[in-house]
């Protein structure tokens, strides 16, 4: 196929989450976790796995270093467990778990590789969610604390900072219809924890920025949201509602816009604002150094009279059906669709000029479908996605949006969440039961992607 370069200087990289990797969950001072509580709850997650030893990175890190070194990724996301730094949320830092990303950022730069630092990757101290969690405003007070203190320990040789990972997630999956911990199912719960989540983000990145911090994001799990037969008039309204409820009610107040009024008018139907406060907006809109964009799939609507909608979108019941996807799916059984990717950054570049974009995660869950006995781990599926959604990516840059870098979700096979170790995601596999870590061929395919810096 033709030849494709990207940029000189673009980032290639790879990305991980403190839960789904670190282990030691009850090691040097971490205090509990909402995942902690989440994962060890019966029937909650697939056959009630937990995270407590996950990849055991905490311990194992120099080795994963030395392998992300090997596939000469020049970059690794990895998020900061907050329960580790201060156990209870607040209270005083614990210098433990600093001393860990420490030592980990210390590593990463020995090897040439930049730490991209995620300070907020789903796993709340179970002490504030007793307090109220994310539907608290004292919370997002609390997070703008806690990156303060990461900052002050590792701002020296971090550069890029990024606030929260997928704030959709942690509101809508963890309180509107708890499928994530801390497992509520309360779509009035839901809209609170956004908002909160959105001020706590504003309220990090103003500290961070006073504080000297080169480069400050957030990273997103924006839709591509398609309409199901692109004709109707209903088929575009549950369009809009979908596209607020997933885009625009965290990109307007990002970027200074504010909550748009369809969407503030939807959630009013729901809840009392009561939590939206003056001024709230403006601290919001902290301003962006880079915006991350998780994707993996696109979703398909349509607008129908009784339609079952989605508990994960509060409000769409009865107007709104959601398509199940078609075509090739992942192991997880979400559709490739790599064009989604391409329309999704044109989207957001026009949008929204002059904001540098990375892809922050893409991938997919595929099984292994062969070790061989020289230890050879096949996953073709998984390599014909990437480069899919490479191109698609290339696609964008061609067409001028300022894109920056890309980072595969992930590094490792892991926890994956409600899923527990049955879904792999990972270029590198995992045994859990040695830890012994053997890349597979898409880790050598990425490999060589890197080093021509292109397809």
């Amino acid at each position: 196929m033709t030849e494709l370069r990207f940029p000189e200087g673009f980032v290639w990289g790879a990305a991980t989450a403190a839960y789904q990797i670190e282990g030691a969950a009850r090691e040097d001072g971490r205090g509990e976790s909402i995942w902690d509580t989440f994962s060890r709850t019966p029937g909650r997650v697939f056959q009630g796995h937990t995270g407590d030893v996950a990849c055991d990175h905490y311990h194992r890190y120099a080795e994963d270093v030395a392998l992300m070194a090997e596939l000469g990724l020049r970059a690794y996301r990895f998020s900061v467990a907050w329960p580790r730094i201060r156990p209870d949320g607040t209270g005083p830092v614990d210098p433990r778990g600093l001393d860990f990303y420490d030592r980990l950022v210390d590593a990463l730069l020995a090897r040439g590789i930049d730490p991209f630092v995620t300070l907020y990757h789903w796993d709340l101290p179970q002490a504030l969610e007793d307090r109220g969690g994310w539907t608290a405003r004292e919370t997002a007070e609390h997070f703008a604390d806690h990156a303060l203190a990461v900052h002050q320990r590792l701002g020296d040789r971090v550069r890029t900072w990024t606030t929260l990972n997928e704030p959709w997630c942690s509101a809508y999956l963890g309180y509107g219809n708890g499928v994530h911990a801390p497992g509520r199912r309360d779509a009035g719960a839901a809209f609170r924890a956004v908002h909160h989540l959105l001020l706590g983000h504003g309220l990090a990145a103003r500290a961070l920025r006073a504080a000297g911090a080169e480069a400050v994001g957030i990273t997103l799990n924006l839709a591509d949201v398609r309409p199901a037969d692109g004709g109707s008039a209903a088929d575009a309204a549950a369009v809009r509602l979908v596209d607020g409820l997933q885009n625009r009610i965290f990109l307007g107040p990002l970027t200074g816009a504010g909550y748009p009024d369809d969407v503030l008018a939807h959630l009013s139907r729901i809840v009392e604002p009561d939590f939206l406060r003056d001024g709230d907006e403006k601290l919001i809109a902290a301003p962006l150094d880079l915006l991350g964009i998780n994707y993996y799939s696109p979703t398909y609507v349509a607008g129908r009279a009784g339609g079952a909608g989605n508990s994960a979108y509060p409000g769409t019941a009865g107007s709104v059906e959601f398509l199940p996807p078609v075509g090739p799916l992942t192991d997880t059984g979400w559709m490739i669709e790599p064009a989604g990717l391409t329309r999704l950054l044109e989207r957001v570049a026009a949008d929204h000029p002059g904001l540098p974009l990375f892809i922050t995660e893409n991938g997919g869950a595929f099984p292994d479908r062969d070790i061989d006995g020289t230890g050879r781990v096949t996953d073709t599926d998984r390599i014909a996605y990437l480069d899919g959604h490479l191109r698609a990516a290339h696609d964008a840059l061609s067409r001028g949006v300022d894109l920056r870098g890309y980072l595969v979700w992930s590094l490792l096979d892991n926890f994956e969440w409600a899923e527990g170790y049955r879904k792999r995601f990972g270029i590198v596999h995992v045994d859990y039961l040695t830890q012994r870590r053997t890349p597979k061929e898409s880790a050598r395919w990425y490999q060589e992607v890197i080093s021509r810096n292109g397809l």
